[in-house]
């Protein structure tokens, strides 16, 4: 009986532990988030930013080319130039969508994840259930054990 009440309470201290585990975890998922969340919205702003510096590239270009001559154009923009950075600022913005949608695919495991830990956590009355259980059956364990020892002693005293 000691041994079954010591094992009883081996599992209630490890699902305790486990309770602290999955909370730990639950917190460490949450900071993360809110970490990846602020880097998605930085990306954005970048992203925007770009966005709307391409656009005002686009219109004064579309400016120029009414407004003037294109062999005088020629002469003051190096054409190569402008392609290669062109070239490379659209590299960029296809690397900062690739991060947003890398980091949203993040941020959904991480909803996902913490919705597992969720379902798997045991709520407070689920526990005080649990204990009320473990604590009638301990008493009744130990009556029993108790009435045991009172026939076995009565026994021996009569032998």
């Amino acid at each position: 009986d000691q041994e079954l009440r010591q094992h009883m309470e081996a599992k209630f201290l490890d699902v305790q532990r486990d309770y602290e585990k999955l909370s730990f975890a639950s917190k460490s998922i949450q900071k993360d988030s809110q970490q990846k969340q602020g880097e998605i919205e930085m990306l954005i702003q970048s992203l925007e930013k770009l966005q709307k510096e391409k656009a005002d590239q686009q219109n004064m270009m579309a400016a120029m080319d009414m407004k003037a001559d294109k062999a005088a154009l020629a002469s003051k923009i190096n054409g190569n130039q402008f392609e290669a950075n062109m070239e490379r600022l659209d590299e960029r913005m296809q690397e900062l969508q690739s991060q947003i949608s890398g980091q949203e695919q993040h941020w959904n495991n991480t909803q996902q994840q913490l919705s597992l830990v969720e379902e798997k956590k045991l709520d407070r009355i689920e526990l005080k259930t649990f204990r009320d259980q473990m604590e009638e059956t301990w008493n009744r364990n130990i009556e029993e054990l108790e009435n045991r020892m009172l026939r076995e002693n009565a026994a021996g005293y009569k032998k």
